[in-house]
This record gives structure tokens, sequence and C-alpha cells, in this order.
């Protein structure tokens, strides 16, 4: 069940996203080690350069627009000097920014220092937004649902998605698939989504260390019928993904890459297959494909998209 892949090139224009959920910038800098702190015992980094990326949410939602797709992004963000950043970079890929701003609210940042192509250190500035911009960010989600075929969820665990019950409710009575990227142990919260993609530490952390490969179905299959879920991809690293669904399981190996950095890598995934689902893309195509991009986006640093032509490249 685990064939190579072979795929023409899809075009994803018509594809229309709606990706809502914990957005956040990606913030990288670069420099040289060459000596050890006098101060205490660790590595004196010279920044020489500095990068910013979209990240969380803002992540999936690149992926998806550098794929082709229509993208709509809606979040919370400060009004500050990131949350104008992250603005400024979704736009330049072409998404249409539902970003409320929360004066109250510093905008997430995940801050990098690389040394040597090494992360050294990950410093990360985060606040829960507040009631009131919440219930903008509510509001700029439904004006924006109906033109949506797939809306994507894509949770942190930064407080963007409290109300994610509403979303799903929502996006159910207006016949829009949902994919949930998760977080936390308290899965009935996604009671009904399309599709639920944790990754093992996360799956494990809501249904227990299974024994081998007929518990893991055993447990995973419990969980999906208990939710009403449809699909259930557990991402496995070097061990592939494994589709979990009604039909049975579909295991998709991991293509041999080196892997250099998977920060992003689940965005990507999740970003693929809410293209393909758009573009009306059988379930089983959509996981391989997006198998692929995630051997594919693991050899690059940091945050990362797939470009079509490196996803259907021969």
């Amino acid at each position: 069940m685990g064939a190579r892949l072979t795929m023409a090139p899809i075009d994803f224009s018509a594809a229309r996203i709606l990706v809502v959920g914990d957005v956040m910038l990606d913030r990288y800098w670069f420099g040289d080690v060459q000596r050890i702190s006098p101060e205490a015992p660790v590595p004196v980094v010279r920044v020489r350069r500095s990068e910013e990326r979209l990240g969380g949410a803002a992540n999936v939602a690149r992926n998806a627009a550098v794929l082709g797709a229509r993208v709509a992004l809606v979040g919370v963000v400060g009004d500050d000097e990131p949350g104008r950043s992250i603005e400024a970079l979704a736009r330049a890929v072409g998404i249409d920014c539902g970003l409320v701003r929360d004066p109250e609210l510093p905008t997430t940042i995940k801050l990098r220092v690389i040394g040597r192509q090494q992360q050294l250190l990950r410093i990360d500035f985060e606040q829960a937004p507040g009631a009131q911009a919440l219930a903008r960010k509510l509001e700029a989600v439904r004006a924006r649902l109906a033109d949506a075929q797939v809306l994507v969820l894509s949770d942190y665990g930064k407080g963007s998605l409290s109300e994610i019950e509403l979303l799903i409710a929502d996006a159910r009575a207006a016949g829009t698939d949902v994919i949930v990227d998760p977080k936390g142990d308290d899965y009935a919260r996604y009671r009904g989504v399309t599709m639920l993609t944790p990754n093992r530490a996360e799956l494990r952390e809501v249904v227990g260390a299974w024994r081998d490969e007929d518990d893991l179905v055993q447990r995973a299959q419990a969980l999906r019928r208990s939710l009403e879920i449809r699909y259930l991809l557990l991402t496995r690293s070097e061990e592939g993904m494994t589709l979990f669904s009604e039909a049975g399981e579909l295991h998709v190996p991991a293509q041999a890459r080196e892997v250099y950095d998977v920060s992003g890598a689940g965005d990507t995934v999740v970003a693929v297959i809410a293209a393909m689902f758009a573009a009306g893309r059988p379930v089983d195509d959509a996981v391989r494909l997006a198998n692929r991009a995630g051997g594919i986006v693991v050899g690059k640093l940091g945050t990362a998209a797939v470009s079509p032509d490196e996803l259907f490249a021969a």
C-alpha cells in the first residue's frame, strides 16, 4: 500500500482554502560562532544577517499559496511591527489577509539563533489574545467561509482557536471540509472534522503508548470513530504516514532523504492535503503527495514551502 506516487502536475488555481489559527512570525538570526563567552559557558554568536518568515497558521497559508491555491488567512496579531511584517509577507505571496489587530497583544514571535547552519537557541514571545479580538476574528472567518472549499484550523495552542467548536459547526453547516492540525490532549473539541493530522507524540498524549502496530490501529480507529472523524492522518517522521478511515488503513513509507530541519513540516503536509481536497482529488493521492512534500521540506532550513516544480519533479 506504500507504492511510489506517479502523478502529473496539478492545477490548484481553482482551489479555495481558508486557514485560521495561531499566526506567528518566525525570525532567524544567522551568525558565526568563534568563541565561548567569558561570562558563561555559552557560544558567542556574531550576527551577520537576519530573516523573517511566516510561521504557524501563516506558514500553512503560505505553503498552500505557493502551490497556486487561492488562500485566505484569518488570525490575531498585535498592532505592532511584527504584525505588519506578517501581513506584508502574506500579501507578497497572494494571501488574502483577514488579520485582526489586538492593541493589547504582542504578535507571537519565534526567534531562532543560527550559528554555522546549526540552531543554537529559540526564544518565544507569546500571549493569548483577548475576548474582543477573538470575537472580531470569528466574524472575519464567517465572512470568508462561504467562499472556501476547505477550512484549515492550525492549532498551536496559543489561544487563537478557543472557540474552535463554533468554527467547526459553521463549516459543517456550510458543507465545507475541515482539516485540523491539533494540539493538546482534548481532542473532543475537534469532533466531527473531516481530517485530523496529529504526529506520533501528539497522538500518544491522547490515546497512550501503543505496544505494536495492531495496538496502534485499534487505538487510532477507536479515537476516530468516537469523535466522528472521517480521516485520521498520523504523521510518523522516519516511518512515513498512516491514514485511518472507515475503509481501513493506508500506510505510506517515508521517502529516503537527509533530514535537515523538521520545523514547519507539519504545516506543509496540511497545506498539501487541503489543496488536494479543494481540487477534488482522492484522499489516497492527497496523502501520498503530502508525504512527498514533507520529505522535501525537511531538507530545508527553517519553516519553508515546497514549489509545484519540486513537488511534481520526476
